[in-house]
């Protein structure tokens, strides 16, 4: 199994992350006595955050990051106030933050115009005289002055299994005329009630002795199984992609220069999908990924004019542009909303920050593509974006998912010949062919390598291993957006192996220029309880290895044939003479990017005994 980590998914306050619990204690680090949160929320969708928490410091392991904690804001769209910063000394005796343990850094622009990339500033507060046993309290304001939909509104907050927390609540008070709906997991409801034209609901918590988690892989996120809330004015995801394009599409208008750039591009193409891709590999090569987060440019893009002047943008910007030249051929297409983080279905409550990242859907030729990704190929998404929840800003579909590449897109075939000399050194070669993901990645590493680095490499691979050897890497022209590649090394490697004499080797790459079938089959030994991102692959070994002729070989390894539902391991090794063949194959047939548990425990069975048979070495004297 080919396991894929990714990072998981950071929503507002904390990081978001599910949790398998084995029910043993915590060793403890730090315990938060209180933390209380107020949401007021006005008819604009503007609001007002209060927060306040009081942290103990229990080991001197946590003591050096809870000396100072940071508040980060938009100075374009929030005001933040420091109500109280303080160190609550073990002995009561309360030592406030001086004036001068404050540090603000701030993104700004030249004079009084606006910064390009950011505008959030960062306000870091440091307590003084922390020490083991202390605490440290804080409570601040973000007072948000223009809101990121006009009259919407949406949040969420997560609480970790493995935080102590003696006192959490949180509280929300809004316009009773405003529609709202919300869901609490693993709190208790302490209010819900009317006060003249506003509305108060309010949640309490507490975990005061946290639990060990025996998960290791966070690359999904599930919001059901994690304790926390979600809060949204918006009625459906529909009505997020509406909000989203009604500020969005007008942007994405054709305009003489887009018409101009869009015939220069495609040339002589006359086939529209021939035009499309040209589109969208200039777009992809020659705008590159710049972040928009000045105020509401967080869910707006720029004009299309600044895309272009700058040759940079952000998802939106990329998206907006792209749309805006296929329109210009008449080519439809749409912005599409999707998750970049871990999620990989979309909570009961629509929430905003779910959807973070833009791409485009090409309606004629049902087709998703994501030109922030320099490197992946017309007609594919890069791994982050596949099988996935996704909002189609025009033309909504409900239950709509991007696309995974179908079973065997993933392969690898790699042709290794060794030839042994009397004294233990080898020379021989390695022929690499790729395709799907593993080629777009390397084909991108090999774009960008150079050529001292690229003359230097097999000898440097071989240093890192403690051997003295050198070699020549001959690859292809990488320089096409494909989903394939194909590359050669050739090498020389002194006592590679123990000669003269009897000893044993491993039928091993010979050379760290591929992913062995060993390491996609590792990836599976320590199943999961919880779903994790995985990939199929066909990955095929080839051995002809020749020993010197004054060489006996004793034994090499038993010829091995196992298959399961979805997976399937064939190895055999013939000897002839002095000349060994091996050919070994992992066929993966994992379907999608999300694996259950149960997937990755039948996989184990596979994977411990195709593991033994790569263990077995060949003996010789």
């Amino acid at each position: 199994m080919k396991i894929v980590f990714a990072t998981f998914l950071a929503v507002l306050t904390f990081c978001s992350s599910a949790h398998a619990a084995t029910g043993d204690p915590l060793e403890l680090q730090t315990r938060f006595g209180y933390y209380h949160a107020t949401y007021l929320i006005n008819e604009d969708g503007t609001a007002v955050e209060s927060h306040e928490w009081s942290k103990t410091i229990l080991k001197e392991t946590a003591l050096e990051r809870s000396k100072s904690t940071s508040v980060s804001y938009s100075t374009s769209a929030q005001k933040a106030e420091v109500i109280a910063a303080y160190t609550l000394k073990a002995d009561g005796r309360r030592l406030d933050v001086p004036k001068d343990n404050y540090q603000v850094e701030v993104n700004s622009g030249k004079g009084k115009d606006s910064p390009v990339y950011s505008d959030w500033s960062t306000l870091t507060v440091v307590f003084p005289d922390v020490a083991v046993g202390d605490k440290v309290v804080f409570s601040y304001k973000l007072i948000q002055t223009e809101p990121m939909f006009p009259k919407q509104y949406s949040m969420s907050q997560y609480f970790y299994d493995q935080v102590a927390y003696d006192d959490v609540r949180v509280r929300f008070d809004y316009p009773a005329s405003m529609w709202v709906q919300y869901e609490a997991r693993g709190m208790k409801e302490m209010a819900n009630e009317a006060k003249g034209d506003r509305k108060i609901i309010e949640w309490s918590y507490a975990n005061p002795q946290p639990i060990k988690s025996e998960r290791r892989d966070y690359s999904v996120f599930d919001d059901e199984k994690v304790t926390g809330l979600s809060f949204s004015t918006f009625k459906t995801y529909a009505d997020i992609a509406a909000a989203y394009g009604e500020r969005a599409l007008p942007k994405a208008a054709v305009t003489d220069r887009i018409s101009k750039l869009a015939a220069e591009i495609v040339k002589n193409k006359t086939a529209p999908k021939d035009q499309a891709r040209a589109l969208y590999e200039w777009v992809a090569t020659n705008i590159t990924y710049a972040g928009n987060c000045i105020g509401v440019g967080a869910v707006v893009p720029r004009d299309t004019s600044f895309t272009l002047d700058n040759k940079m943008g952000d998802c939106k910007d990329h998206a907006t542009l792209l749309q805006a030249l296929l329109a210009a051929r008449g080519i439809k297409s749409t912005q599409a909303l999707v998750n970049a983080g871990s999620a990989y279905q979309l909570p009961k409550i629509p929430v905003v920050s779910t959807v973070n990242h833009v791409i485009n859907y090409l309606p004629d030729f049902d087709l998703y593509v994501d030109s922030t990704s320099n490197s992946t190929p017309f007609g594919l998404l890069p791994y982050g974006d596949q099988d996935k929840p996704v909002l189609l800003v025009e033309n909504f579909k409900d239950g709509a998912k991007t696309p995974v590449p179908p079973i065997g897109s993933n392969r690898q075939h790699v042709k290794s010949m060794l030839k042994f000399a009397p004294d233990g050194s080898v020379s021989g070669s390695m022929e690499i062919s790729l395709r799907g993901t593993s080629a777009i990645a390397i084909r991108d590493w090999a774009r960008n390598i150079s050529k001292q680095t690229e003359d230097d490499l097999v000898k440097n691979i071989y240093l890192q291993q403690g051997m003295i050897g050198s070699g020549k890497l001959e690859k292809d022209d990488p320089k096409e957006l494909a989903d394939s590649y194909h590359y050669k090394t050739s090498f020389n490697v002194e006592k590679f192996i123990k000669l003269p004499g009897a000893g044993a080797f491993y039928v091993h790459q010979p050379l760290n220029m591929s992913t062995p079938i060993y390491v996609f089959l590792q990836t599976a030994m320590n199943p999961e309880p919880v779903d994790v991102t995985c990939s199929d692959i066909n990955a095929t070994e080839e051995f002809t290895i020749e020993l010197p002729k004054t060489v006996k070989v004793l034994s090499i390894p038993d010829d091995l044939k196992i298959a399961n539902d979805f997976v399937a391991y064939t190895a055999t090794y013939k000897l002839k003479g002095n000349v060994l063949t091996v050919k070994r194959t992992l066929d993966d047939r994992t379907k999608g990017n999300v694996c259950k548990p149960q997937v990755l425990v039948e996989y184990k069975k596979i994977a411990e005994k195709a593991i033994d048979n790569l263990k077995e070495q060949v003996l010789y004297k």
